[in-house]
């Protein structure tokens, strides 16, 4: 039988989330000299080296200390889990989630998961970031989140993946543009004309890609950081943006119209995938929320899971 226990583990993680021993004992709500104890007990028990302390510089994890908090994690979930789920006879879903999402899909696919994840099981504490997709993944990878939603550009190793739709990126136009009748438009027929990027990875490394295979380079007279702003300056004529997502009205907030357009030649098409922690077990309701978010796309394929 194990001689470490749940509240050393806990303290272990809690360090290697937080970098120190005293923002560590400040979420635990315990003394910094009692998250030191148990972390010295629990090496001494392993007979391992798992924590490199200096002062004034916080505290990192050794390798084996990173493997033990990656197994840890597991255990203090199941644990959790156990504990959650045992006066109901694992029958009612309770816990909570943290899911994030690149934020131009949140509109689209992160609100409808929400709101029927909300509905079917109301137990579960929900809480969600929506944010650029470079931070969703060190959020992520900092185990901050449990699920992300994000594009299939530059997934970090030690992610898992599964699909959930997949789109075709598109040309947005003002509604007067003199392409804004044509059932296609050629990257070709644009290059001279102002473009508004949309500056922000991986949307931005998109549209240079697609110029770049093309044999283009566009004319960028705008960058923008924001999707909402992006789609007024084309409805104000100002420019034509290369966009992924498509919201079902073709109405800026200023209530002004613009048109999309397939691209032509037909471009590949972007994959949205749902994404974890290769080595974190989900917990129930994360797993539950993953299993939904693959009910709500059907027209996705998802052989074997986790892709």
């Amino acid at each position: 039988m194990a001689r470490f226990t749940l509240r050393q583990l806990e303290c272990l993680a809690m360090v290697g989330q937080h970098g120190s021993i005293a923002a560590a004992a400040t979420a635990l709500r315990l003394s910094p000299s009692a998250v030191t104890g148990a972390l010295n007990e629990l090496e001494r028990i392993l007979g391992v080296q798992l924590t490199i302390r200096r002062k004034a510089h916080g505290v990192s994890l050794t390798p084996s200390g990173r493997y033990v908090v990656s197994e840890a994690r597991n255990l203090l979930q199941s644990a959790a889990d156990l504990e959650i789920m045992a006066g109901e006879g694992g029958k009612v879903v309770r816990g909570q989630v943290t899911i994030g999402c690149y934020s131009p899909l949140a509109p689209t696919v992160l609100t409808e998961l929400l709101d029927e994840f909300g509905t079917r099981f109301p137990q579960v504490d929900i809480d969600f970031r929506a944010d650029t997709q470079q931070n969703i993944h060190q959020l992520l990878q900092a185990g901050e989140l449990d699920l992300a939603i994000v594009y299939d550009f530059g997934l970090p190793d030690g992610t898992e993946r599964t699909l959930l739709a997949a789109t075709e990126p598109t040309v947005a136009l003002p509604a007067d543009h003199r392409l804004a009748s044509n059932r296609s438009v050629a990257l070709a027929e644009l290059v001279a004309e102002p473009m508004i990027l949309l500056d922000v990875p991986p949307s931005r490394e998109h549209t240079e890609s697609l110029f770049t295979a093309a044999g283009l380079v566009p004319w960028i007279r705008f960058r923008t950081t924001d999707f909402e702003v992006t789609r007024s300056m084309i409805a104000r004529g100002m420019g034509y943006a290369i966009l992924v997502q498509r919201p079902a009205a073709n109405l800026s907030y200023e209530g002004r119209e613009l048109v999309t357009r397939p691209i032509h030649p037909v471009a590949r098409k972007v994959r949205i995938m749902l994404v974890r922690g290769a080595a974190v077990k989900l917990s129930r309701a994360a797993q539950v929320m993953h299993d939904l978010a693959v009910e709500l796309h059907p027209e996705a394929e998802h052989p074997g899971g986790w892709q």
